[in-house]
């Protein structure tokens, strides 16, 4: 019997060919979202963008449409709740009839006291970083299983972060001080730890449909939720990187153009961290050890 390798094409324009993709991107405008979308178009895939602010959304798409070869088209979304999600999914199926790839991006950071954290804090993060991936995953699975297969799967990737898994905040005093001793992002950590375990939920009720979800949680990137902490604290963040730097957009779009292609097609509830290694432990016993 011949080696299943000799009929395989394991050629990289065969594994990571992305002409056939259809993806959206929440929060698509800015930031990681936008690194996203950048990938995917240039690699010639049709791309939908979706946010709250329109004036974002028609500028990149307008840079993204000048670098080519793919399509990048927008819909103007705000998903803070399941009107939100619906009205845009709605707009999507006007639009397509699939979707080989769906990046839940949206979310948003809260930042405040803690003995005098506002309930909006909670009910805001809760809603945007994760019942609206929760909402838009079950909405446009219609999108998702056409031409889906168990060899070539459609993907969800749902954006979460490295504060979902370590509970050292970087944003509070004690961790470092991007804000005042006593603030940190309370519910921010815990919506996002929500967002990695409802991926494994995602993940075990739609494999059997040939649609594959992980999840990746990204340290330090540069983004509008980080500009404030990025000028004013580049030193000390970058002190918190065994590398030396932060990550950067081809860091982020390599791993999102990975997870959507066939190299990673029986790959499904997997946490993918993307920090550089700063919260690994004897990098941070040596950093500490140095200062005694």
């Amino acid at each position: 019997m011949a080696h299943a390798s000799s009929t395989s094409d394991l050629s990289v324009s065969s594994l990571f060919s992305f002409n056939n993709h259809v993806a959206l991107v929440t929060g698509g405008a800015t930031g990681l979202g936008e690194m996203a979308a950048q990938a995917f178009v240039q690699n010639g895939a049709r791309v939908f963008i979706a946010s709250r602010k329109e004036s974002e959304l028609k500028a990149t798409s307008e840079r993204l449409n000048k670098l080519g070869p793919g399509k990048c088209e927008y819909v103007v979304a705000d998903l803070k709740d399941k009107k939100g999600v619906l009205s845009m999914c709605d707009e999507i199926k006007k639009r397509t009839d699939r979707l080989t790839v769906l990046v839940n991006n949206t979310g948003a950071s809260w930042g405040d006291d803690y003995y005098n954290f506002p309930e909006s804090g909670w009910d805001k993060l809760m809603a945007l970083n994760v019942k609206s991936l929760f909402y838009t995953t079950v909405e446009l699975e219609p999108l998702l299983l056409k031409d889906a297969t168990a060899d070539n799967p459609s993907r969800v990737i749902n954006i979460a972060s490295m504060a979902g898994i370590q509970t050292l905040d970087v944003t509070t005093g004690e961790g470092g001080g991007l804000s005042q001793p006593g603030h940190g992002t309370f519910s921010y950590g815990p919506s996002k730890a929500a967002c990695i375990h409802l991926t494994k939920m995602q993940a075990s009720k739609l494999a059997p449909k040939n649609i594959m979800v992980n999840v990746i949680c990204p340290g330090v990137f540069p983004s509008r939720m980080t500009n404030f902490g990025l000028d004013k604290y580049m030193d000390m963040l970058v002190s918190g990187q065994p590398t030396g730097r932060i990550g950067k957009p081809s860091d982020f779009a390599g791993l999102v153009l990975f997870l959507s292609s066939s190299g990673s097609a029986h790959m499904t509830g997997n946490v993918l961290e993307i920090d550089g290694g700063s919260t690994l432990t004897g990098f941070r016993g040596k950093k500490n050890a140095s200062k005694i």
